[in-house]
């Protein structure tokens, strides 16, 4: 009877201790998810435009294929990835964080300066014009997935900055669920978003109430809005969360004017609001100050990055497909 008693005990400290490692993983997994904001953002607002023109039959369908392209990105090839730079490498990921930084800084400032300068893009032009809507479908997945492997590793490695020392296994724990986590979040959000239009139109033909029929046709009026409010909000998130990882990792290699000169402004903003606005005061000086520094930045980058990177990107691309 004793010896059932200890093997109780024991099974109960082992339950415990599991349980405490999930507590942990999930602490862990929600503090580097929160560093991630802006990018998911970002994602989430730029997925819906690749399912723009298609049937609505197929706008989930097209989806699903991004969300299995976004999760073999970040479970099959960047988790790995990015616990072996940690371990073996761990100089690099300030490094590969402002690389990322530079990309979101570019593609945010592309997006003001084409709307303020309105131009014609051949690529798009070029992707539109096909004929085949199955042919068209799949290079608009492909498209999205190479976009999502982007911003995925910009995300893990945003995240795996963000982890404490905790061993390999409790890393990849954390990790893992972030990457399960946002890729959720984002492409649930997507088919959602997608498919308000039809949902808005359902209830303007079928709904038994006054408020159900005005609910409808709110939301089919409201949902070009919404796109272009997320439109502008993911570029703002762009260039906040890319020129915020570039003073930071200035800051890291030795540069701490940018950082520092933000922080100081954003402390004294902070002091000199009401004192229960002081908080949200100081973020917003230092997401201003972040995203002007990005914004100029990116606008520095795109000779660079429409003359040099995109066509040598593209040109990988053909030889890849």
């Amino acid at each position: 009877m004793s010896g059932l008693l200890a093997l109780l005990d024991d099974v109960a400290a082992i339950a415990k201790l599991a349980a405490a490692s999930v507590d942990d993983i999930a602490g862990m997994a929600a503090k580097a998810g929160s560093k991630t904001a802006g990018v998911v953002i970002d994602d989430a607002a730029v997925t819906p435009n690749y399912v723009h023109g298609f049937a609505a039959r197929r706008e989930l369908p097209i989806i699903w294929k991004i969300t299995k392209g976004s999760l073999f990105n970040k479970l099959v090839i960047l988790l790995p990835a990015a616990l072996a730079l940690n371990a073996f490498a761990p100089w690099l990921v300030t490094p590969l964080l402002m690389l990322g930084g530079l990309y979101l800084s570019f593609e945010g400032a592309e997006k003001v300066f084409h709307r303020l300068f309105p131009h014609r893009d051949p690529h798009v032009e070029k992707d539109l014009a096909v004929g085949d809507p199955a042919h068209l479908e799949e290079t608009r997945v492909r498209g999205a997935i190479k976009t999502d492997f982007i911003l995925s590793a910009e995300i893990m490695t945003i995240a795996l900055s963000a982890l404490p020392a905790a061993g390999l296994a409790m890393e990849a724990a954390a990790l893992a669920v972030v990457a399960v986590g946002i890729t959720a979040a984002v492409y649930g959000s997507v088919a959602l978003i997608v498919k308000m239009d039809d949902i808005g139109l359902y209830l303007a033909a079928n709904a038994r109430t006054a408020a159900g029929v005005a609910l409808g046709r709110g939301l089919v009026k409201g949902m070009p809005r919404l796109m272009a409010l997320l439109s502008t909000v993911g570029t703002a998130a762009m260039l906040w969360v890319g020129g915020s990882i570039l003073t930071h990792g200035l800051e890291v290699l030795g540069w701490p004017l940018p950082y520092g000169t933000f922080h100081h402004l954003a402390t004294a903003g902070a002091g000199a609001a009401p004192e229960r606005l002081a908080a949200f005061a100081g973020w917003a000086i230092g997401a201003l100050l972040n995203g002007l520094f990005g914004l100029a930045v990116g606008l520095a980058m795109i000779p660079v990055g429409t003359r040099l990177v995109g066509p040598a990107l593209a040109a990988f691309g053909r030889r890849a497909d």
